[in-house]
């Protein structure tokens, strides 16, 4: 009787690379299991952490009223999160807000957003503050529009938004902050000489902000590559000082991914 013949198994495009994955620890899944599948060694060492604001009554007010908003932007999918938390606890039912348009800056939030039972009427081309500005040109001049964000955000949207005409309010849902145990866990992964990681994936400028903080100044190799989901983060990379070897033309979690691949793969 013949034996079977087996074919060895393909190599996936990223066995061996030792890649750092810095979301936070609840929405690290996705990256990491995206690097996985293709063979990546991951590590996850959140660069960021996401808390409750220090007060919810400002969004809660906001919410209350929503019904005299025109328009509703979410630019992450932390400000969904936060928003159905705080309706449900309310009680608030999104269907009473059927006249509501929505902006969501990508379609992770887009679907989030959705899920919760609203319509999203306007994603941009390029998942940027820029581009939802843009998006929203001729259909802001004087409506009234509800910015629910990080405490800490980039003031590109209501600063433009008002120039249209605009009036905006913004509200605090959630705020980023530096996990303190993270960063022993990343001195030590960065100075091990003969495990060190291949690639550090950055997914907004607050985890390159907080990565530069939890290094405490330590070199990092030179073997070492910085993976960008976009250009705003890439931004933050140069003005942290560090170099953008690797950018994500699709501002995605698989744009990032695919990013990566193609340049391992050169």
């Amino acid at each position: 009787m013949k034996s079977r013949s087996h074919k060895p198994a393909k190599k996936r495009s990223l066995s061996g690379v030792r890649i750092i994955v810095g979301r936070a620890r609840h929405q690290a899944s996705a990256l990491s299991a995206g690097l996985k599948s293709l063979g990546a060694e991951v590590i996850e060492i959140p660069f960021i952490e996401i808390r409750k604001p220090q007060s919810y009554k400002p969004l809660d007010a906001a919410l209350k009223k929503l019904n005299q908003y025109d328009w509703l932007i979410l630019t992450s999918v932390n400000g969904v999160e936060a928003l159905a938390n705080r309706m449900k606890k309310l009680r608030i039912d999104p269907a009473a807000f059927h006249q509501l348009k929505v902006a969501a800056i990508g379609p992770a939030t887009r679907e989030q957003i959705e899920a919760l039972g609203l319509k999203v009427a306007v994603v941009p081309e390029r998942y940027i503050a820029e581009s939802v500005v843009e998006s929203l040109r001729g259909k802001v001049e004087g409506k009234r529009v509800l910015l629910a964000r990080a405490k800490v955000a980039r003031d590109v949207i209501p600063r433009e938004l008002r120039k249209m005409g605009a009036e905006v309010d913004i509200v605090e849902a959630y705020e980023t902050v530096v996990p303190a145990s993270s960063g022993m866990h990343l001195q030590a992964v960065i100075k091990d000489t003969k495990r060190g990681p291949d690639v550090v994936c950055f997914t907004s400028s607050s985890t390159v902000r907080n990565f530069v903080q939890l290094l405490r100044g330590q070199e990092v190799s030179r073997h070492t590559k910085f993976a960008s989901i976009g250009p705003v983060t890439s931004s933050t990379l140069r003005e942290s000082g560090l170099p953008v070897h690797i950018e994500a033309t699709e501002y995605t979690i698989p744009g990032l991914i695919r990013a990566i691949v193609t340049n391992v793969e050169t």
